[in-house]
This record gives structure tokens, sequence and C-alpha cells, in this order.
């Protein structure tokens, strides 16, 4: 397997790991979305990145789209694990794994002290392998509209 940046050529892969991912939460994504995560992802201004685990077999199995968060209280930035999606007949093959410790050796390398992400409270699969990791925190996330 190989983990490697998202190309432009990529685009149908990425296209189709992204809405797989958004199916799984349950959110419907506009063209509008779409194409500006895609833009996000090649403009060089965004702290915003896209990574994508690559079978022998040139398959697209997943992806990890991450992003430099500002940590006032350790006066750093550290990386956010924004989204990680892997196809459902690929669980279990390491992709998973594969990218997060990808995104943790690239937050390293930007000198980030660590990785974060959220995960939802059920996802039971996604959550075996994240505690693997580190036990989780005790933060509750609120998010209220504007």
């Amino acid at each position: 397997m190989q983990i490697r940046p998202v190309q432009m050529q990529d685009h149908d892969d990425w296209l189709g790991l992204f809405r797989g991912y958004a199916a799984f939460y349950k959110v419907t994504l506009s063209a509008e979305t779409e194409a500006t995560v895609w833009r996000w992802i090649f403009d060089a201004k965004e702290p915003f990145w896209c990574d994508l685990a690559i079978d022998e077999g040139g398959r697209a199995l997943g992806f990890a789209q991450y992003q430099l968060m500002h940590r006032s209280l350790g006066g750093s930035s550290v990386c956010y694990l924004s989204d990680l999606f892997t196809l459902p007949e690929a669980r279990g093959q390491g992709a998973g794994r594969a990218l997060i410790d990808h995104v943790r050796k690239v937050a390293g390398g930007m000198g980030c002290p660590n990785l974060r992400w959220l995960t939802a409270e059920d996802n039971a699969t996604a959550r075996s392998l994240y505690d693997s990791y580190a036990p989780r925190t005790p933060f509750v996330l609120y998010a209220i509209p504007t």
C-alpha cells in the first residue's frame, strides 16, 4: 500500500471517497462544497491537505484530509485530522492505520506537537483503531449555527 498526496488526475477517486465519507455521516454534499474542498487541497495559501491510500493495483482505498489548527494553550499549531475514510471493503487491511501514521509523520515534520481528530461516539469500528493509539479525551464537542 502506498500513501501519497492526491493529484489533480485523482479527482474522480477523491470524489467517490469524499461522497462515501459524507454518506457515512449522513451529510448531503452540494457541488459547491465538493468544489470548495477540492480547491482547498491545491491552494498553496490553504493549510489543508489530502493524501490517498493506494493499493498495489492503483485503486484508491481511502483518504485522509488534514489541516493546521492553532492551540493557544500550547503556543503552537497542532495538526487536525479533519477527515479519514476508507472504502468499506478495504477496512481491516491497514489503510486507516497507514493514513494515520503518515499524517502523524507529516505533522511531526511540520513541528506539530500532536495530531488530533474527532469521531462519532457510535463509530465503533474506527474507535477500535483510534483506541490503539491513545485513550479518548474527556472533551465534548459543541457546534452551534451562526
